[in-house]
């Protein structure tokens, strides 16, 4: 919901209104129902309004609280909030409008930085104290809402998307080597704080940061679940693990709801999506609007998974539309998905999400979606190799079965001035699953994938896909206390069944057997997997652009190499590689930057 952005000037300076109005102006299809700014003294704010929770102006943001002396801009939903309002109110606190906004407000009066604390819900804010002239910036446990910083000597901005602040201008857009390594060898994935451009970097996860007058900023970390097994759930057995987590993601699905306007699902038809229907069939919704993508098969594969989708849509007579999309219409909307990145994606199902999210938006403004099982509940392939590791040989591990490449072969695809001088990546996962906090190297993985490729890879494509065309999705598998729960599950029974074990078992007593038993899916483009036609033809240009030439990124003869056979150079994880190598270059020139 929403896009916000903001100055904040240290040098005695007022903050530059144009350049923050140029940055709502950029953010307007995440907030296409309203816009405002605000300054006051060294910091301006600014906002789009997308219209889920109080449809009034009472509503509208930036949103002043007089009483209080603070203003706010916000992104998000408190999920929590009409409960949070009746303890403030208890508290003494009085309520202008029913928005979670005022909400936020209120808490960070009520109980300073420590509000977050409170909040069960996806969210990015920025909080002025007008008497202070103290800028806080906050953002939710999981990343599920985007905060991007682009500091400067004397001034610090921020938006909801990293092309809001390109429009803002004084952005340092030179590549940088370290997220570049990150991008090649984590599959387009740059890990917090850093993003591709050096003059750009992210708000982390669950942190608030307090920003003072004078520049400088202390950040408080709020929340990372232990990796253990925890001595309150000693002596469960597997069927009380399976009821456990159906539970809790009854209540995450129950929480999503909170909404002033319909709330439809995205529904691929795999287990994840289908739970979520299952569940509020459960808790009686009736005509349920539900949405599915497909492709044309190209190359001999096949792009739609409607048989999966169509079954459960019938299971529980839900309102259920299928969106066919011919191979022609996705290179015609490639450009569209780009612009709409804040970071280069690489996933082909990017521009499924896209299309996908174009035509729900004309039915809904508000989505769940089943983003985030697979990292929870140990889903993908490649984890009982790890949880087979010993924690001494666990990173090394890890980078065998999940980089695309490892170090020595980048030295064979980059010009040298790009090359970092040792292999940051594999330091990165090393330094990271030797915190402690996780008991096994399968719990060192999935924290690894949970709280930093997950945020930075699903988590931020579904939310930049579909906030391109007003809609906000929900991600009940990334419901903090839901993934507090699966952090502290045995590993063998998310291991179990082929993966994502108690989720299986919990599907089994809602869904039909031919949909927890299938083989895994996911959204199939093939006219990308398969460099076909017109895409080919849009990466060919890109890669001899004469901005590309120039920027000298990679070496020529790679370039040639994978140009001459388009569809044979795969990754280890078997993703394109010349989609990889170029879609960074696409982005790089839609978003302007030489």
């Amino acid at each position: 919901m929403c896009g916000l952005s903001g100055e904040i000037r240290f040098d005695g300076e007022r903050p530059d209104l144009a350049a923050v109005e140029r940055m709502s102006d950029r953010l307007a299809d995440r907030g296409p129902d309203g816009e405002g700014v605000w300054t006051r003294d060294a910091v301006a704010l600014g906002h789009r309004r997308l219209k889920i929770i109080d449809l009034s102006e009472l509503g509208a943001q930036p949103m002043t609280d007089a009483r209080g002396g603070i203003t706010g801009v916000f992104n998000g939903c408190v999920y929590n909030y009409r409960e949070l309002r009746d303890e403030l109110r208890g508290l003494g606190h009085r309520f202008e409008s029913t928005s979670d906004t005022e909400v936020v407000l209120k808490a960070y009066q009520q109980w300073g930085t420590a509000c977050v604390e409170h909040f069960h819900g996806m969210f990015a804010f920025a909080l002025v104290e007008h008497r202070t002239g103290r800028l806080v910036l906050g953002r939710d446990r999981l990343g599920i809402k985007p905060l991007y910083l682009a500091q400067t000597p004397g001034r610090l901005r921020f938006a909801s998307s990293l092309p809001a602040l390109l429009a803002a201008g004084d952005v340092d857009t030179s590549v940088d080597p370290v997220a570049l390594h990150q991008y090649l060898s984590w599959h387009a994935t740059v890990a917090t704080p850093r993003t591709v451009l050096n003059g750009v970097r992210k708000l982390p996860p669950a942190t608030v940061r307090v920003v003072e007058p004078d520049g400088t900023h202390r950040d408080h970390r709020y929340w990372q679940p232990s990796y253990t097994r925890r001595a309150e759930y000693a002596g469960m057995g597997p069927d009380e693990w399976r009821d456990a987590v159906l539970e809790a993601l009854r209540t995450a699905v129950r929480r999503r709801m909170v909404s002033d306007v319909p709330v439809g699902v995205l529904l691929s038809g795999g287990l994840d999506s289908s739970l979520i229907v299952a569940l509020l069939a459960d808790e009686g919704q009736r005509d349920l609007m539900t949405f599915s993508v497909g492709f044309e098969s190209e190359g001999g594969e096949e792009g739609d998974e409607f048989r999966y989708s169509d079954l459960v849509a019938r299971e529980f007579a839900t309102d259920h539309r299928r969106l066919m999309v011919p191979s022609d219409r996705v290179s015609a909307a490639l450009d569209g998905a780009v612009a709409a990145m804040s970071e280069p994606m690489m996933s082909h199902d990017v521009v499924a999400f896209y299309l996908l999210a174009e035509q729900v938006a004309k039915d809904v403004k508000v989505v769940q979606s089943g983003q985030g099982a697979d990292e929870v509940f140990a889903g993908y392939h490649w984890y009982p190799e790890l949880a087979a590791a010993a924690r001494e040989d666990e990173p090394q591990q890890y980078a065998e079965t999940y980089f695309d490449r490892r170090h020595p072969d980048l030295a064979a695809m980059l010009q040298p001035h790009m090359l970092t001088p040792d292999d940051v990546s594999a330091r990165f996962v090393e330094e990271h699953m030797a915190v402690p906090g996780a008991e096994t190297a399968l719990d060192a993985a999935l924290r690894l994938d949970t709280h930093v490729m997950l945020v930075d890879d699903p988590v931020k494509r579904v939310d930049n896909m579909t906030m391109a065309w007003g809609l906000e999705a929900r991600v009940p598998f990334l419901d903090h206390e839901l993934v507090e729960l699966a952090a502290a599950c045995p590993p063998e029974l998310k291991l179990a069944d082929g993966g994502k074990g108690v989720l299986k078992e919990a599907g089994r007593k809602l869904l039909p057997r031919d949909v927890v038993d299938r083989p895994k899916g996911y959204f199939p483009v093939p006219a990308i997997r398969h460099m076909a036609g017109p895409v080919l033809d849009r990466v060919r240009d890109a890669l001899e652009a004469p901005e590309a030439k120039k920027r000298g990124l990679f070496r020529d003869e790679y370039v040639t190499e994978l140009l001459a056979a388009p569809d044979e150079h795969r990754t280890k994880r078997g993703a394109n590689a010349l989609w990889q190598v170029a879609l960074l270059e696409i982005w790089l020139q839609t978003h302007g930057i030489k």
